[in-house]
């Protein structure tokens, strides 16, 4: 009999692998952070012993989820400015309120903030995108959760940094000191196409050929950036991008609610990402994603909140569940984007989106023991027929007991391990009450 350190067992386990299977009475052995082994529960308790047991008879267990898109920090300005279109609610609230409170104190309590209530959320892993990244990713390694930590870029200044070369140098400097983390990674992340022009974005295309590295950035997210892109550049954003050499496997396009037939064949040739953000999208009334015609060609979509100042929520249960209801309105067919390819969306579509499936996003032999449990044992939750349909149409976030990343358990029985719920919750107040005086004073 071998030792392990950890042994799972749980009641219904749904690796998200290839076979698409639910395993029924599994248990997961881990050792060193990393999944030694996946088998049937009765032929666990044979062949290991173990240093710690679960036990999870009234439980889903499935890989951690992934955010593949948001802004953590912005946590702090959740319901600033409601029911306002993209560009207003941006230009009008959301940068002069960045512009007068962003700083490393804002972006820890918002981090902070974030990673407790994604971890709570069953979420694992955040692809961010903002302002003083090393604090975001520094929040992140501390708190033990995994991070894509995005190099942000603008044209303009901001109270990060004054110009293109100061954004790309200070990203690359977080990249560096974090490109051998074993949870934080960087990303490139230029904002959007209407704010940075083409000798930055081609800079990026270099950067990250050479360092092999995705990019990130918000693209096709309404008909104005349209419009301005065909009065400014004479051509579509998606185009635009295509000649800059950015179109490619590495791209993580988010939002693409604006797409013509042919720039869905442009996406499948050159094998682009796409994050669907549909509750973000919603508020901001931005448009509708294209999900099933984007999954019919073969493009790899992912799913993930935005920000708490647009969406106002980091739950990506309730994420799922409104894309899979979405695709089908949209659609018009009830079977667009089934439940199984929904929760795709969430784990080992997200991990092949930032080029780490090969280490997480899945539950498989090798891989990182990277695992969320759903507590199923409530009148809610009950009765169940099949748990995958389960998890996308009826189970929420406050179900979530247990999350593990690399084999540490960073949430237990809904308590978080790693970060002070009480600290957190008092921060958060007092930045929301200088927030609000300071609103009322001017």
């Amino acid at each position: 009999m071998k030792n392990v350190q950890t042994l799972i067992h749980g009641k219904n386990i749904i690796p998200m692998d290839k076979q698409e299977q639910t395993l029924v009475d599994f248990s997961i052995a881990i050792q060193d952070g990393r999944i030694l082994d996946i088998l049937p529960s009765a032929d666990a308790q044979k062949n290991y012993s173990c240093d710690s047991s679960y036990n999870y008879g009234h439980h889903i267990i499935i890989p951690g989820l992934i955010n593949t898109h948001t802004h953590a920090a912005m946590s702090l300005f959740r319901g600033l400015a409601n029911d306002l279109p993209l560009m207003e609610w941006l230009q009008n609230h959301v940068w002069p309120a960045e512009k007068k409170w962003a700083n490393d104190d804002f972006v820890k309590a918002g981090t902070q903030l974030a990673i407790a209530e994604m971890l709570r959320g069953g979420i694992k892993f955040f692809n961010d995108m903002y302002f003083f990244a090393e604090t975001t990713a520094r929040v992140a390694a501390e708190a033990g959760i995994r991070a894509h930590i995005g190099m942000i870029l603008l044209d303009f200044p901001t109270p990060y940094a004054q110009d293109p070369n100061q954004y790309i140098a200070k990203g690359l400097a977080i990249h560096d000191q974090y490109k051998l983390h074993p949870l934080v990674k960087c990303t490139f992340a230029p904002h959007a196409p209407y704010t940075i022009s083409n000798a930055p974005l081609e800079r990026v295309a270099m950067l990250a050929n050479e360092l092999e590295l995705p990019v990130h950035i918000h693209l096709h997210e309404t008909e104005d950036e349209i419009a301005k892109s065909l009065e400014q550049y004479q051509m579509r954003p998606l185009q635009r991008l295509h000649k800059l050499d950015l179109v490619n496997s590495a791209l993580i396009a988010v939002h693409m609610t604006q797409l013509q037939e042919d720039e869905i064949y442009l996406l499948a040739e050159t094998k682009a990402n796409v994050v669907h953000c549909p509750e973000s999208n919603l508020k901001l009334a931005s448009g509708f994603c294209p999900v099933q015609q984007l999954i019919d060609k073969n493009i790899n979509v992912a799913l993930g909140t935005d920000s708490c100042a647009s969406n106002d929520d980091l739950d990506m249960f309730s994420e799922i569940h409104t894309a899979a209801l979405l695709a089908k309105g949209i659609a018009q067919n009830a079977t667009a984007l089934p439940a199984y390819q929904a929760l795709r969306c969430a784990t080992i579509n997200a991990a092949v989106a930032l080029g780490i499936d090969k280490e997480t996003g899945s539950l498989e032999k090798g891989k990182s023991a990277d695992i969320t449990i759903i507590d199923i044992d409530s009148l809610e939750a009950q009765p169940i027929y099949d748990p995958v349909g389960h998890l996308v149409y009826a189970t929420q976030r406050h179900q979530v007991s247990d999350v593990w990343v690399a084999g540490k358990q960073l949430l237990h029985n809904g308590q978080l391990k790693t970060l002070d719920k009480d600290e957190i919750l008092s921060q958060t107040r007092e930045w929301n009450n200088k927030i609000i005086n300071s609103t009322a004073v001017n």
